[in-house]
């Protein structure tokens, strides 16, 4: 595509203008040249709505996408043509929609959930139970910086959320102790680098350029800062990132695996047990919902349908056979034909 890291620096300051997060921003470049390749590379200026659809109706026929993923193309592609090139899409033509799946979330037991995090180590084990008792979201969780734990109020103040909503959640009495030990730790690494004539994070948007010297400061530093440090291309500066959500990921599929629990369990896994734990003990569904952060309580309401009690809480006919009987009905064994028939 001719002239195509001038384009994709457009994209870039258009998302910085609109303070999409750096993850968006990443999603929607990819999209954008997926869409643009996908027509031989020609400039979307000489592209429409026909194409858009045409792109999408691919999406959904040929790639077999979920419909989520055909709807976050969508919003990629409003973004490049709203506010990249300033030209507003008219109504799409006829196009192929993939067909939204409703799945239920996969919830683990709390004897599953011991068995998880008893088999990680570390600041895995410490960010595993910051999921399970906070209900975060995995990069929400990375993303925490000193200032947002409050150890006096048991509280944890969330401003990188998804959406952008702040919210505050619980923190669980049981981690405050594990996870004081581990900021001790963290700060001996600050200051080391702080010695070397590093240790500024990253602040959010214009705040460096306000508080110049925030980002060495001891509140606004990573509570699970990376074991490496980089250099940042544009400025020079020595930085050291959070933790990457790959590693703990890789870590949590471990741990589900060595405890063999047949279910395909992630670090996701951990905020859909939290709700559905709160659930059964009898926490009302609007403060659930407030504590993980969803707009509606229609999201939430999914954790009603994966609660401990069976199918819609109903006890099953079949439970209150046995015992009416002399003879147990519980099958001994495989039947044989004579029984079938």
């Amino acid at each position: 595509m001719p002239g195509k890291s001038i384009f994709l620096q457009t994209v870039h300051d258009k998302a910085r203008t609109k303070r999409l997060s750096l993850r968006t921003e990443r999603v929607y470049r990819r999209w954008i040249v997926r869409f643009i390749r996908y027509h031989g590379s020609r400039h979307p200026n000489q592209l429409g709505e026909t194409e858009v659809a045409a792109f999408l109706t691919h999406l959904a026929v040929e790639r077999q996408v979920a419909a989520s993923t055909q709807v976050q193309a969508l919003s990629a592609l409003l973004f490049l043509y709203q506010t990249v090139l300033g030209r507003a899409l008219a109504r799409l033509p006829e196009m192929t929609w993939a067909r939204s799946r409703s799945r239920l979330p996969v919830v683990l037991t709390a004897e599953e959930v011991a068995a998880v995090v008893g088999r990680l180590g570390g600041v895995y084990q410490l960010i595993a139970l910051l999921l399970y008792g906070s209900g975060l979201r995995l990069l929400e969780c990375l993303t925490l910086r000193v200032k947002d734990l409050d150890f006096g109020r048991g509280e944890i103040r969330l401003r990188s959320t998804k959406g952008g909503a702040p919210r505050v959640t619980v923190l669980p009495r049981s981690v405050v102790a594990p996870l004081t030990q581990h900021l001790e730790g963290v700060r001996v690494v600050h200051q080391r680098d702080l010695a070397a004539g590093a240790g500024e994070v990253v602040l959010p948007w214009a705040l460096g350029r306000k508080y110049p010297n925030a980002g060495r400061e001891w509140a606004w530093q990573w509570v699970f800062p990376a074991s490496r440090t980089y250099v940042e291309r544009e400025t020079g500066v020595v930085r050291r990132h959070h933790l990457h959500e790959s590693a703990v990921q890789r870590a949590v599929k471990g741990a589900v695996r060595n405890a063999r629990i047949p279910k395909p369990a992630t670090s996701h896994t951990l905020r859909h047990s939290f709700a559905t734990h709160l659930l059964e003990s009898g926490h009302d569904i609007r403060t659930i919902q407030q504590l993980l952060g969803h707009r509606s309580v229609a999201t939430t309401m999914i954790y009603t349908h994966v609660l401990n009690k069976g199918g819609l809480g109903v006890r099953s006919p079949a439970d209150l056979l046995d015992g009416q009987r002399g003879d147990s009905v519980i099958f001994r064994g495989r039947p044989t034909n004579e029984q079938v028939k």
